[in-house]
């Protein structure tokens, strides 16, 4: 089972991808939107921003965060750290439910290119 540690490094990580990115990938990333990201196994929230191009995790919360993100991920540490390393696709693995990403249509939309 990941750690917290392993899961806040993978979302730096993820962050340091999409500041890198070119093209349509880094377009997507241009949002400027409140982010949270439940680690069901090790019930923690990552909460944070998606800004400039990345992701600001600004705190680390015990449980489900206290106010509801407009783009919100929920996973397993496992699979974060898999889907970032590049061992887990992360269409199949929300196809198979094991990865939930809610947003409004126009942010999925966007989002699309970076997953």
């Amino acid at each position: 089972m990941a750690t917290i540690e392993e899961c806040r490094s993978a979302l730096d990580k993820l962050s340091d991808n999409m500041r890198n990115a070119d093209g349509d990938v880094r377009a997507a990333a241009a949002l400027d939107r409140s982010l949270s990201c439940r680690i069901t196994d090790l019930d923690v929230t990552f909460v944070g921003r998606l800004k400039d191009g990345g992701i600001e995790v600004l705190d680390t919360l015990q449980g489900p965060p206290p106010e509801k993100a407009e783009i919100r991920l929920t996973m397993t540490g496992d699979d974060l750290v898999a889907m970032v390393n590049g061992e887990l696709n992360f269409a199949k693995a929300w196809g198979a439910g094991r990865v939930k990403l809610e947003a409004s249509l126009k942010d999925l939309f966007r989002l699309r290119k970076l997953l």
